[in-house]
This record gives C-alpha cells, sequence and structure tokens, in this order.
C-alpha cells in the first residue's frame, strides 16, 4: 500500500442538502477506491445501515463493500491520528478520508485541523471542501442563516440539488448570487446524487504543492466563465451596488462576498508579508478563503499562497515561463472585508 498522505475532502451543506445521497453514491461506485468516511457523530442523518456490515458500538465500523465508518466520538484530530495509526500497522486499508460536518458546521475549524497539527499534516493531504446546496430551500437559508453562507465562501466545488424541484429561473437566480459569494468554487447542478467521482475526489482545493501546477483556469479573466454557464463573467466583475447585468438579484446583499486583487507589478516580499500578517490577525475570523499566485520581486517562480482564517501558507510554483506575462492575481472571500483596505494595502506592497 502506498505510504503517501492520504487525502482528505470535506463534506458540508445544510440539512437535506443531499449529504448522506452523495455520500452513499460515492461509496457504492465501484471505482475501485477504498474510503473512510468520518461522521460527526451528532449527525442528523447517518448513513443507511444497508451499506454498513454491523451496526455496533465500534468507533470505526466496516463497510460491505470494504469502506470504513467511523463516527467521531472524540476531537477530529485524534480521530485522524487514530485512522492514520490504524493504516500504517496494516490493521485498516483505505485510499482516502471524507469527514461529513453536521449541517450547521463551519469548515473552517475543521480544514484547519490539518494544517495546524504537525501529526495530521505528515499524514493528510486536504484536498477540498465541497458544499451541497439546496435548490429549494437555499434562498431562505442563505438569508437567515450565516452557516450557510460561510459554507459557500469555504467551497473548492459547489453542488445545486433538488433543481428538479424548482425553475430554471430559480436555479439561474441562485448560482448568480452564489457566484457573487464565491467566483472560484466550480457550481453544477446534480440529480440524486449522482456526480461523477472526478468530479468529487482530487479537486486540489487546498493544494501548494510546488510539483502541481495551479490550476491553469486561476489566472484568466475571473475564474469563473470557463464552467460551462452560458452566461459571461462580465456581469459578476462589479462590486457590490455596481450595475449587473441582472438587476432583479440585488436584493440580496450578502456579507459573504469576494473581491479580487491584479497587479502586473512584483511585490516587495517584506512588505506584503508583514502587511498580510496584520491583515489575518485583525479579520482572521472573518476571513473564509484566499488564494493567489504572486509575482515576487527577486523570484524567478510564480509563489502560489492561500489561506483559511488565521492560518496562511505559502510555497513556490513552477517557474514564470519565457514570454510569460507575471503578475499577481489574489482572491480573498469572507464575511464583510473592508475591501477597499486590503486593496490599498497590498497596492503599497508593490515594488
Amino acid at each position: 500500500m502506498s505510504q503517501g498522505l492520504i487525502p482528505a475532502t470535506i463534506l458540508t451543506g445544510f440539512l437535506g442538502s443531499g449529504k448522506t445521497t452523495l455520500l452513499k453514491r460515492v461509496l457504492t461506485e465501484s471505482h475501485g477506491q477504498k474510503i473512510a468516511v468520518i461522521e460527526n457523530e451528532f449527525g442528523e442523518e447517518n448513513i443507511d445501515n444497508d451499506i454498513l456490515v454491523a451496526d455496533t458500538n465500534e468507533q470505526v465500523i466496516q463497510m460491505s463493500n470494504g469502506c470504513v465508518c467511523c463516527t467521531i466520538r472524540e476531537d477530529l484530530r485524534s480521530t485522524l491520528a487514530d485512522l492514520a495509526e490504524k493504516r500504517r500497522k496494516g490493521e485498516l486499508s483505505f485510499d482516502r478520508v471524507v469527514i461529513e460536518t453536521t449541517g450547521l458546521a463551519d469548515p473552517g475549524p475543521v480544514a484547519q485541523t490539518f494544517f495546524m497539527d504537525d501529526e495530521i499534516a505528515e499524514s493528510y493531504l486536504l484536498d477540498s471542501i465541497l458544499t451541497l446546496v439546496d435548490a429549494k430551500h437555499a434562498d431562505g437559508q442563505l438569508d437567515t442563516r450565516q452557516e450557510a453562507r460561510r459554507q459557500i465562501g469555504f467551497a473548492d466545488q459547489i453542488f445545486i440539488s433538488k433543481t428538479d424541484l424548482v425553475d430554471a429561473g430559480a436555479v439561474e437566480r441562485l448560482s448568480h448570487r452564489i457566484k457573487h459569494m464565491n467566483p472560484r468554487a466550480p457550481l453544477q447542478a446534480v440529480h440524486f446524487g449522482e456526480v461523477p467521482i472526478a468530479k468529487v475526489f482530487d479537486l486540489k482545493g487546498f493544494n501548494l504543492n510546488a510539483k502541481l501546477d495551479i490550476d491553469p483556469d486561476f489566472l484568466q479573466a475571473d475564474g469563473h466563465d470557463h464552467h460551462g454557464h452560458d452566461h459571461g463573467h462580465e456581469g459578476h466583475d462589479h462590486a457590490p451596488g455596481e450595475a449587473c447585468d441582472h438587476p432583479h438579484h440585488h436584493r440580496h446583499d450578502d456579507d459573504v462576498k469576494s473581491f479580487v486583487f491584479r497587479s502586473d507589478r512584483a511585490f516587495n516580499p517584506a512588505k506584503l508579508e508583514d502587511f498580510l500578517g496584520a491583515i489575518v490577525q485583525v479579520y482572521g475570523p472573518k476571513m473564509l478563503r484566499y488564494k493567489g499566485v504572486l509575482h515576487m520581486k527577486g523570484s524567478d517562480r510564480k509563489v502560489i499562497f492561500q489561506g483559511v482564517h488565521q492560518l496562511m501558507g505559502s510555497d513556490l510554483g513552477p517557474k514564470w515561463a519565457p514570454g510569460e506575462a507575471k503578475g499577481s492575481k489574489m482572491v480573498f472571500i469572507g464575511i464583510d472585508l473592508p475591501k477597499e483596505v486590503l486593496l490599498q494595502g497590498l497596492e503599497q506592497c508593490l515594488v
């Protein structure tokens, strides 16, 4: 068995959004992968017993298809450490981990576990956060529950379920609303959890690994004109309150928003580090995800950086190709972040 890093996926979404349906589909599809599922044990909807071998009081249950299911009775960190240890000893066999959070959970602390703890970081690679959104109830949930908005802000991939229960116009409006909160995550409508496995695993949403080139679409126009939506991206590149192609969308001024910083001038590395350090100290709890490809003075390689809340990491990426226009692009997704303060501050870090 390969003893490389174990990929981990966080599955989040509001009650009834279809997380269990999606999980069941992923677990029963014959893709030849063994999956360990970690469920927060105050889960509302546990995995159905028909795909479990035995409903025991054991913390780890072997499933009929060779997968493993585990309910958290202690903190996530110790559960992950325990699973990795059993895998190293050959007591359990699995290729990847899926963590299903409860409907109201904030995925931030779950994601941070993979960055903060050395032992976990040596065993696991956080692959991505997937958020399921229920087309029928999403508007009400997004209006009233900040947790639902946060889950969208954190996502690397968003699936809209139950689109058959609403009309096409409603799905389009919901997609537009979500794009304002998180333009970075691909958005896809799914039926009854029928999602090809390639859309769920190995999305590399968190990779800062120099050997893996950055998502080529990331440096394009605004990051979401390539997801097969029929509308161009121009309608989303406006600041809140500016003109928008779809004026009837503006009754939602959600507190989770994103904005982009771009420059073709190089950053002064020391200034940038000081500024970002200060920003996460002050606004960290409100910073959901931030990510960028940076052009640093004195480096012939791209610098790839990203963070969750107060935790930020960076890595050297590939070299700038001969003739490639050097530039920086950063995306910030957060709750009521002071856009002007951040943009002006970043501008002052340029050489």
